[in-house]
């Protein structure tokens, strides 16, 4: 129990660091939030030997823009290896993948910036991976060796969550398709359960802005439901969240009386809305 409780406790806060703070919040901006808060997952997705936040969801970006192309970062269609480990030792980033026009509203941030190192690829790297042991060694001091153990192989099985997620959540056989997209995404529901709800991740390509992946009523999403504990706090708002039946709506997997239906079920809403009196304040 002395390693158990603290792996499991820094497992859930490094891996929330890359689903909600990573790749939910400064990838995708499907929340707002106050700064402090940004930076406290963002702080536990950089300790879990990430690398710079900016570098991180700059290829994210590039993932969906090309998703499963030539051109996308880590696609199993380029190979295995590729998909798994070898992009991350691409130096510097490719022509197409350019973080001045994919990720302005984080370049301009004072610490993603410092952390980017001037896309110096070496020397960010060097920085998050001494960063994360230096972290370790804090924790050595104050709590002891098991604890700091605990805590550097937790972060060693989170930073697998989305190496293995590039690879199992883009072959086809190994998940299932909920909705109609062009790439190979899938819903894997042991990745998703290892990834705090990022397995759902067809589900997340059919709309990649949703704060929500988990959709139907067995695809558990423990990222979503942080992120709603955190509105229930005050500490999230502006929230996008898609349904099955927006997404369903997307996808064209919709048969004409269903379309009808949530026609007729939007008007209704629209109509209620323009009846709502103003508040005065």
């Amino acid at each position: 129990m002395e390693f158990f409780i603290p792996f499991v406790i820094f497992y859930v806060w490094h891996a929330l660091g890359v689903t909600v703070g990573y790749h939910r919040l400064i990838s995708h901006r499907s929340f707002a939030c106050p700064k402090f808060v940004e930076y406290f997952w963002v702080l536990a997705g950089y300790l879990a030997f990430e690398g710079s936040p900016i570098w991180w969801a700059t290829i994210h970006r590039a993932h969906h823009r090309y998703a499963d192309t030539k051109l996308d970062p880590h696609s199993p269609r380029n190979g295995i290896y590729e998909a798994h480990v070898g992009w991350l030792t691409h130096r510097g980033y490719a022509k197409h993948v350019d973080p001045q026009t994919q990720a302005k509203d984080l370049v301009n941030d004072p610490l993603y910036s410092f952390l980017e190192q001037d896309g110096v690829w070496k020397r960010a790297h060097l920085m998050a991976f001494s960063s994360s042991l230096a972290f370790r060694l804090i924790i050595w001091a104050c709590f002891g060796w098991v604890a700091a153990l605990a805590s550097l192989l937790a972060g060693l099985a989170v930073l697998q969550i989305p190496l293995m997620l590039n690879v199992v959540c883009h072959i086809p056989k190994l998940g299932y398709k909920s909705y109609a997209v062009k790439d190979d995404s899938v819903n894997v529901w042991w990745v998703a359960l290892l990834a705090m709800g990022e397995g759902w991740h067809n589900n997340h390509h059919a709309s990649p802005g949703s704060a929500r992946t988990g959709i139907r009523l067995w695809e558990v999403d423990v990222s979503w439901l942080t992120i709603l504990l955190m509105k229930h706090l005050g500490l999230a708002w502006r929230i996008n969240e898609a349904t099955h039946l927006d997404l369903a709506r997307r996808a064209g997997l919709m048969t004409p009386v269903r379309r009808l239906l949530a026609k007729h079920r939007l008007r209704r809403i629209t109509y209620s809305a323009a009846r709502k009196p103003k508040q005065i304040a």
